[in-house]
């Protein structure tokens, strides 16, 4: 196959808190609204903020880290991107240097070049050097431009841009006043499901982008063509039942499309609407917020029944963070409240003012055969089940176990199926203890 050349941007910045998110939806909708094809791409495990740029762009958004999915599969999904794409932007992490795969190393080994937001709010000509040391630190980084975010007027903005180097252009800015800011709780933002006026907020900030900036398409970059790996149809003829909606929304689109790939059917679910179980071989229950919808799943005691009935039945379940809560015995919300839950496990988990644990992580679950994921939650579990593995962080530190009982297998880790295919057709086939 030939390289294929597309438009495309890293949109990175010197922290979090920057407002990244932000001007890359406005980006997207921007170029969408001109009836662009904008294919978003975010940096590391986060789900929230890939569903905000779903909805910017109207196209499906995938997660980009070369150690929790693999370069050569990362390269892959750009290269199919490229296919029919007229843009295609990738959301840094934090600071753009900052983590084991960072937004510049994804802007250097794409060759892809950046785009430097800065929250300028509180700043004037120290803009310019901070640009500056951006775009110099490493010199392998092609730095785009500099666009400043949080702008208090126009003359703000004239200060900001004299005070860059004529190396670096300026591409703009969005005002602070933009009422475009976005909720957040203790996993990052609230989920662009939750905000009924969403549509409107992204057709405004593209709006004040257009009216503040001068963004146009970059120049093309060149993909080399990747091959696809091919797996036998492991689950063919297999239902697997996931369950979606705002109480257990944190799926990675790759995913899904694994089980798929895979020969799985796929039949989503949703506990807090009262949905029952639907028929299947196995069952997926991701994270997600179960804790702000406990009344909404302690009434649904018909599903809670068919999901015990399933374990009962010796038949696949994988729990992740939040569907592990609610496999559980009970939970405790912040003000005291106990739910009982499903009691397929023997745990009661409570959730916690403080962070509890974060970080990518790693797990032997069979004999050389490991599975990478993200860990990130604010509760603590007390489980009597088996502990079957303790996954390790990149930095060696251990964390919370992987509980397995028959053919359940739960823990806090979000996992990332397409790291390894050959070991998720065993999860989902009950062939893992």
């Amino acid at each position: 196959m030939e390289p294929i050349s597309c438009p495309a941007l890293v949109v990175a910045a010197p922290s979090s808190g920057s407002g990244k998110t932000t001007v890359v939806a406005a980006i997207a909708r921007h170029f969408t609204n001109l009836g662009k094809k904008v294919r978003v791409f975010k940096t590391g495990p986060d789900f929230i903020d890939p569903s905000f740029l779903a909805m910017a762009s109207k196209e499906p958004v995938y997660q980009i880290d070369f150690w929790m999915c693999g370069e050569q599969h990362c390269k892959r999904l750009i290269w199919e991107a490229a296919q029919d794409a007229d843009l295609i932007l990738i959301e840094g992490v934090m600071g753009m240097f900052d983590g084991q795969c960072s937004s510049a190393d994804i802007a250097a080994t794409l060759g892809i070049p950046v785009l430097a937001v800065i929250d300028a709010g509180k700043m004037a000509q120290t803009f310019g050097a901070l640009a500056h040391g951006l775009a110099t630190y490493r010199d392998d980084i092609q730095m785009y431009g500099v666009f400043a975010n949080y702008v208090a007027s126009t003359g703000h903005s004239a200060m900001l841009e004299t005070s860059l180097p004529n190396t670096l252009k300026y591409f703009g800015y969005l005002p602070k006043d933009m009422d475009m800011s976005l909720p957040e709780r203790h996993l990052g933002l609230v989920q662009a499901q939750e905000l009924e006026d969403i549509e409107q907020r992204l057709d405004q900030a593209a709006s004040l982008l257009a009216s503040h900036s001068d963004i146009q398409l970059p120049p093309p970059v060149t993909f080399e063509f990747v091959e696809q790996t091919h797996f036998e149809k492991g689950l063919k003829g297999h239902r697997i039942a996931v369950a979606k909606d705002k109480a257990f929304s944190f799926i990675y689109q790759a995913n899904i499309e694994l089980l798929e790939s895979l020969g799985a059917q796929i039949e989503f679910f949703s506990p807090i609407a009262g949905d029952s179980l639907p028929a299947c071989d196995a069952l997926y229950l991701p994270g997600g917020y179960p804790e702000l919808y406990l009344d909404e799943l302690e009434q649904n005691h018909s599903l809670m029944a068919q999901i015990r009935e399933h374990a009962l039945g010796d038949k696949p379940i994988l729990a992740e963070c939040g569907g592990m809560l609610y496999l559980n015995q009970s939970l405790t919300d912040l003000n005291g409240k106990t739910v009982q839950l499903c009691s397929v496990l023997g745990g009661v988990s409570k959730m916690e003012p403080r962070l509890k644990a974060l970080g990518l992580v790693e797990s032997q679950l069979l004999t050389h055969s490991t599975l990478r994921g993200h860990t990130f939650h604010y509760s603590s579990t007390d489980s009597k089940e088996f502990e079957f593995n303790r996954p390790l962080s990149q930095r060696g530190k251990e964390m919370d176990p992987v509980w397995v009982k028959n053919k359940v297998v739960a823990s806090y880790v979000h996992w990332y199926f397409p790291f390894n295919p050959e070991l998720v057709n065993k999860i989902f086939k009950g062939e893992l203890s």
